[in-house]
């Protein structure tokens, strides 16, 4: 009986001691605060994170003199999966765990060495915080901590199906994007060759490179007119007219002389390159005496010409041009008392008008 006794007695002491350690096994506690992908804002108050932060800070409190005497250490985990390689993951997750931590040091009042952190690029885009707390602390909420893992883990798996179907139909997109962009590349390029094909007088290009010109309207006044055009492009070209004539009669009482040099450059538009507008410079010199008095002198001034090009064939077209501008002419009149010239005065004009007009041949050489 007494061996009974010292036994039970025995027992009940063991029991004593092993209680309170049984008692405080630790058990780990986990908080999960969610981002955006491919983001690393910490949003407090999105997708739970306050509430969950909530809970945090109220275990920290509790625990507060444990933690900043460095027994219990808060293990911080940072998660990324969204971006495109694992060094990116790497850094992003970091920084979302540094975002977790700097709200806690704030709020809570802990510090740096409290944190024991790591990071990862695998299984989705989140932050653990996890204590390792007594148990009776953490029993009543275990049930409560396995449902919400369990349902983190099942809106991680719909948000990964839901981008993998995103990135599916953005692929999607791309490639008949692409197919659409072949298809209308390939559509130009028939298109082209067909305006290739057409005879020449319906493309949209130039004929010619260097033409001779003859203004029919001057040679009409026994004025005889050639010029050059150099087509640099099938919008640009450069051309020079030049006139000249000297006739003299009534035993050289009546006189018509003139040479006049401009240049002009043109710029061609429409679908055929045939309408023309173009700056023109006009210099040269005179001597008309169809009357008693004779007019001797310069001319020089410009404008602006406009006109059209009619193709004839292959070889020839016909320019009709108009120019309007400005002309100043500087003169002296004189008469003829027996065959000497004597000088009756000079004037200066000044014209604001038309200044050049043509039918003009054009040759095209090549």
């Amino acid at each position: 009986m007494s061996r009974k006794i010292t036994f039970l007695t025995l027992f009940l002491w063991l029991m004593t001691l092993t209680f309170p350690v049984i008692a405080q096994q630790k058990a780990d506690t986990t908080y999960t605060f969610r981002f955006v992908p491919r983001e690393d804002m910490f949003y407090v108050p999105w997708n739970g994170n306050d509430t969950e932060l909530a809970r945090l800070l109220e275990c920290i409190e509790k625990n507060k003199a444990t933690i900043l005497d460095g027994k219990l250490p808060l293990y911080v985990d940072g998660y990324c999966n969204s971006l495109g390689s694992e060094a990116e993951n790497l850094a992003t997750a970091k920084i979302r765990a540094n975002r977790v931590k700097s709200e806690l040091i704030i709020r809570a009042e802990i510090k740096e060495e409290n944190f024991i952190t790591r990071n990862h690029a695998t299984e989705g885009d989140f932050v653990t915080v996890r204590l390792t707390v007594p148990a009776k602390e953490t029993a009543a909420t275990d049930a409560d901590t396995e449902a919400r893992r369990k349902a983190e883990a099942e809106r991680l798996a719909a948000e990964k199906r839901a981008e993998q179907e995103r990135l599916a139909e953005e692929q999607r997109k791309a490639e008949e994007a692409r197919l659409a962009a072949e298809k209308a590349e390939a559509e130009k390029a028939a298109q082209q060759n067909t305006l290739a094909d057409t005879p020449s007088e319906t493309k949209i290009t130039n004929d010619y490179h260097l033409s001779l010109r003859a203004n029919l309207l001057r040679w009409a006044t026994l004025t005889p007119d050639l010029g050059l055009e150099w087509r640099i492009c099938p919008s640009w070209g450069i051309a020079v007219n030049g006139s000249w004539t000297s006739w003299t009669w009534s035993d050289k009482d009546r006189r018509y002389a003139l040479w006049e040099v401009a240049p002009e450059v043109r710029y061609y538009m429409g679908e055929k390159k045939a309408w023309y507008l173009g700056a023109m410079f006009k210099a040269g010199q005179f001597n008309y005496k169809l009357s008693e008095t004779g007019k001797q002198g310069d001319l020089m001034g410009g404008g602006i010409t406009a006109g059209y090009q009619l193709r004839l064939n292959k070889a020839l077209n016909l320019d009709f041009n108009l120019g309007l501008g400005y002309l100043n002419v500087d003169f002296e009149k004189y008469e003829v008392i027996d065959d000497v010239r004597v000088r009756r005065g000079n004037e200066t004009k000044d014209w604001c008008g038309p200044i050049n007009a043509g039918v003009t041949l054009v040759w095209k050489l090549f």
